[in-house]
């Protein structure tokens, strides 16, 4: 396909597809005597872009300059706001001619979304409240037109191709493996994304509200959030004993914000996100949370399964290891561990499965793990 810049102008439709989406955030000149700094925007995304396929770019101004409708204006700039992958902040704020008040309140909404770069003349007043938040937030920053544009093309690189709802999707989700995985098992179940929206994204976690056409029933469900993030490794460590109700586990205690116990903490298996594949994370987390250091030939393993289905998109993949009776003993109350830089901070228990069930000492998806891998164990 054909490398293109289509432009849209204020209150007119996005094309169906595209591969990326910019759209240019800045003052609009307050009349028709003073030039605008938008039509440099697109040409230099014109002579920068070179994708496979069209890069759409946002332009929130009428092509004959009239702004009757106000409404119509704002709700057209929310919603290509939201559509596009990268908004690109030029502000040669001119008191008299381009103040940019609304554009003080786009950057305030956008500007910890991580899909803004901001540029801006070096000699432009009031912007330096805005250039504080870019520092503290890692928004790519540049001194002039063409720098800002290469700074949000560098970003998109080469984009890909969308259509339909799947153009709400912005591509830092997109990308992402959680969203790929759940994606793709929808539309193997024969459902359309018609829609969606970023309602947050902190760290590895996001949030995804969707409207998704659900196939097999004829209906339309659009009132869910898909929270997602990457996969976990988890680890049953456990001494099998003469009933299953006195085989004994090893827990990690950890204060987790979320936690509703009396305590304040949470009680759970060692385990954990990393980038070296579930088996040698389950090592790792084992390592760090437990101190006990693992030979891979003890990990016994059970599969991924989804940890909350209602909510969450991520799996669990569950291992488990027999420990020894001296393991158990060393392991039994020890810590602190854990990754100091992470602020975490894990301390080991050791119950036993009856214990566990009796006095509910851990979740319903962790007492689940628990008994599969026992119960697997016992095979």
């Amino acid at each position: 396909m054909a490398s293109e810049v289509v432009v849209v102008h204020a209150r007119e439709e996005p094309p169906d597809r595209w591969r990326a989406a910019v759209f240019l955030a800045g003052p609009t000149p307050r009349s028709d005597d003073v030039a605008s700094w938008r039509p440099g925007a697109v040409a230099e995304l014109r002579g920068r872009w070179r994708g496979d396929g069209t890069l759409v770019v946002f332009v929130p101004e009428a092509r004959d300059r009239r702004y009757g409708d106000h409404a119509g204006q704002v709700e057209w700039e929310e919603r290509c706001l939201h559509l596009s992958d990268e908004v690109l902040f030029y502000v040669p704020r001119e008191p008299a001619t381009m103040p940019a008040f609304t554009t003080n309140v786009e950057w305030g909404m956008w500007h910890d979304s991580g899909r803004v770069v901001f540029g801006a003349p070096p000699e432009a007043p009031g912007n330096r409240y805005l250039l504080h938040y870019a520092a503290k937030f890692g928004v790519p920053v540049a001194a002039d037109l063409p720098g800002t544009v290469a700074a949000a093309l560098e970003r998109i690189g080469p984009g890909a191709s969308r259509t339909g709802g799947e153009r709400e999707v912005p591509l830092l989700l997109w990308r992402e493996e959680p969203f790929q995985r759940w994606y793709a098992a929808q539309r193997g179940a024969g459902n359309v994304l018609l829609g969606a929206r970023v309602v947050f994204r902190f760290d590895v976690c996001w949030g995804l509200h969707v409207r998704v056409r659900v196939t097999a029933e004829g209906r339309v469900k659009d009132n869910e959030i898909v929270v997602g993030r990457p996969d976990v490794s988890v680890v049953v460590l456990y001494r099998a004993g003469a009933t299953l109700d006195e085989t004994e586990v090893v827990l990690v205690r950890e204060f987790r914000s979320a936690g509703a116990a009396a305590d304040g903490f949470v009680h759970e298996l060692p385990g954990g996100s990393g980038t070296g594949g579930p088996a040698r994370t389950a090592l790792d987390e084992v390592a760090e949370e437990t101190g006990l250091v693992l030979a891979p030939g003890r990990l016994r393993e059970h599969g991924a399964r989804q940890v909350n289905a209602t909510l969450t998109a991520h799996r669990a993949h569950l291992f488990s290891a027999r420990v020894t009776a001296d393991e158990l003993a060393r392991l039994n109350g020890s810590g602190p561990h854990g990754l100091a830089a992470d602020s975490e901070v894990t301390h080991v228990e050791v119950a036993a499965f009856g214990r566990i069930r009796r006095e509910r000492l851990v979740d319903w998806a962790t007492l689940g793990m628990i008994a599969e891998a026992l119960a697997d164990g016992d095979e």
